[in-house]
């Protein structure tokens, strides 16, 4: 009961149709156990290895899988066909994996560096128009909308102001380029509420969620 209690102490600060997926980098099994049956059956894990460990463990449970980090291309066959959603789709190279393995088309975020920074994974915001261009040819990999990481330095204001330069984003490549894109990817315990004030429809969240198990 009192999983249940914390957690809707926190679904009350998320509007109806905003999708929660628990993150689940620093959470073991036993947790993620007591977060479904209290009413979260999204989870996202950043790294193959613990994700396959998770999957394994959990496979009674009617999980909604997502992978929410950075996808090596030599370790993608391990993963793609036990997830419905990839939150980091960022080289043609990933989408030729998808296309030959996948036997129905997979659910894709194309990861957006949206502040141009060195040290993260994603598409370039000046390169997304030709990426999403070169991505129509593969008909397993489907574009459901985008993705971002915000500079965790960031004030709070800044952090809106990036999740609204993602939206912004979206929104011109559905006009240029005929998508249907309709989620947004962005936000995450610290700044998940900036993320839904600028259009979040799936907040990735995982220090809240986990305090709520204990």
């Amino acid at each position: 009961m009192k999983v249940a209690e914390n957690l809707a102490e926190i679904l009350n600060t998320i509007p109806q149709g905003v999708q929660i997926v628990a993150a689940t980098k620093y959470a073991e099994a036993k947790d993620m156990r007591s977060l479904y049956y209290a009413g979260i059956h999204d989870f996202g894990e950043n790294r193959v290895d613990a994700f396959l460990l998770k999957q394994e463990e959990l496979k009674d449970l009617s999980i909604h899988w997502h992978f929410i980090g950075h996808l090596q291309t030599n370790k993608a066959k391990q993963v793609l066909s036990k997830i419905h959603v990839l939150h980091s789709l960022d080289s043609l190279k990933l989408a030729q994996i998808i296309e030959k393995e996948c036997e129905v088309p997979l659910d894709c975020y194309v990861e957006v560096n949206i502040n141009s920074e060195e040290s993260k994974h994603g598409i370039l915001p000046k390169d997304c128009e030709s990426f999403l261009r070169s991505l129509q040819q593969y008909s397993k990999v489907h574009i459901i909308g985008l993705m971002c990481m915000t500079i965790k330095e960031s004030s709070k204001d800044e952090k809106k102001n990036q999740f609204l330069k993602l939206r912004k984003l979206m929104l011109e490549m559905n006009e240029r380029l005929g998508y249907n894109m309709e989620c947004l990817s962005m936000g995450m315990s610290e700044d998940y509420k900036e993320a839904i004030a600028a259009g979040a429809t799936t907040v990735r969240l995982g220090r809240i969620l986990w305090e709520a198990t204990n």
